[in-house]
């Protein structure tokens, strides 16, 4: 019986939770045209009898389909709370110039109330803030899980049919050099894509 293990720190390379600052969000600066693809190189074959590889745990979660998938999850998840936020620091904004012009001109019970709803949007805004980073973070989780349950399965295909005993993660083992050759992240990523895509359905259904 073969024994194998697989070194690697599953991680995705999705966006970390962000700060949700409470200010208005700056606007965005229209993205540079899209570079034109290069031409992929062809397999390299691995080295008969090699029994250690090695895969880019990273680039697997970057250029897979699962991957890209996920992270656009967390980045619309995050572009909706700071949306959110944006709207909640505009308003505390609004009430604040208010008090500070108006303010002296005011009744006392008006100003006073103010004041509350400026104090009372201030700790909102900061329950938010904790709020949103919490739910990006959870998201996180659930689809790094996800994402793991999707994975391992086709390493171990893979690692079954090199032969290979041992897999390390380029990004965690400490690898200073290795044979590209015994790279086998892009074949991972071809069987990952490949057992995620969802067969058609064929027109008029099943019969």
């Amino acid at each position: 019986m073969r024994v194998w293990c697989i070194a690697v720190g599953l991680s995705l390379g999705l966006t970390a939770a962000p700060a949700f600052a409470q200010t208005t969000a700056p606007a965005q600066k229209p993205a540079p045209p899209a570079a034109q693809p290069a031409k992929p190189e062809p397999p390299r074959p691995f080295p008969e009898g090699a029994k250690v590889a090695y895969i880019d745990i990273q680039r697997i979660a970057a250029q897979s389909a699962a991957g890209r998938a996920s992270s656009a999850k967390v980045q619309a998840l995050v572009q909706k709370k700071q949306a959110e936020a944006a709207v909640r620091a505009k308003a505390l904004q609004e009430k604040q110039q208010k008090l500070q012009q108006s303010g002296s001109v005011m009744s006392e019970a008006a100003r006073d109330k103010l004041q509350q709803e400026v104090e009372q949007d201030q700790i909102d805004a900061q329950r938010f803030q904790q709020d949103a980073q919490r739910d990006v973070q959870n998201l996180q989780q659930e689809l790094q899980q996800d994402f793991e349950k999707k994975l391992m399965p086709v390493i171990e295909a893979v690692v079954h049919e090199k032969g290979v005993q041992v897999l390390l993660s380029r990004g965690d083992a400490g690898i200073v050099w290795a044979n590209p050759d015994l790279d086998l992240t892009d074949e991972v990523i071809r069987k990952l894509d490949a057992a995620t895509e969802k067969p058609a359905t064929p027109k008029g259904g099943v019969r």
